[in-house]
């Protein structure tokens, strides 16, 4: 059995559509719920990757989530074995965290479909090669991370840069939601409205954003997604 560990850090934050490419390779995911008191695994074992997802507490908050510090811990050992890291929203904010790179809170929060423009270093990239230069992403942060040292920025949104990199061959944090489903998303609607009304979003915004653009998004997710699967061997 191929295990990939899975830091979950809401209920409502789960793999969504990166649980097809997993299946599509034969791998098996290990929910670690960490939000719920779960313990970080010591190491990596037998584990052939990691995935960290999203959730709404912030890297600075270590001293209110002390779990945080032992999953960026797990995520170097990751990182130097070798073994592919996967990071989406707090789980790159984590995997950048990781690799000594400064994490803060934005200026504002980062709510709803912006236009995610890629580099012309994606364009070269394993994962996001052919893919569109530009496309609609939903995004839902409030905390931002500077591009750790070597890793290779390769995406932007007007308001944050970079919004995905790619450090080493095999370790990716990506921003913005490829993952969600159209019930993960109004699942983040109905758990967190006052992250919604702190960023001055309608949630109507968000919804209507599910018939607009995710068929698309998860199309190309499911692309991306399905590449890294298959660095796990």
């Amino acid at each position: 059995m191929k295990r990939v560990w899975v830091l979950q850090h809401a209920s409502v934050e789960t793999l969504g559509i990166i649980a097809e490419a997993l299946e599509s390779v034969g791998a098996t995911p290990e929910y670690v719920p960490t939000f719920g008191g779960a313990e970080v695994p010591a190491d990596m074992g037998d584990a052939v990757g990691l995935i960290a997802m999203g959730g709404p507490m912030g890297v600075y908050e270590e001293n209110r989530y002390p779990f945080l510090s032992d999953e960026m811990r797990l995520m170097r050992q990751a990182v130097e074995a070798g073994k592919p890291v996967l990071g989406v929203c707090l789980g790159s904010q984590l995997l950048a965290g990781a690799l000594g790179a400064p994490v803060t809170k934005g200026e504002q929060p980062e709510i709803g479909w912006f236009p995610v423009t890629l580099t012309d270093a994606a364009q070269a990239d394993p994962l996001w090669s052919n893919a569109p230069s530009s496309f609609n992403g939903l995004l839902w942060h409030g905390d931002l991370f500077d591009l750790p040292k070597d890793a290779v920025s390769l995406a932007s949104t007007e308001l944050v840069t970079p919004q995905a990199f790619r450090y080493g061959s095999s370790a990716y944090g990506f921003l913005f939601h490829m993952e969600y489903t159209e019930e993960m998303i109004r699942g983040m609607v109905q758990t967190f409205p006052e992250e919604l009304t702190a960023a001055g979003v309608d949630s109507a915004e968000i919804l209507e954003g599910i018939q607009t653009h995710l068929t698309a998004l998860n199309s190309l997710g499911r692309t991306v997604f399905e590449r890294w699967a298959k660095l796990l061997g």
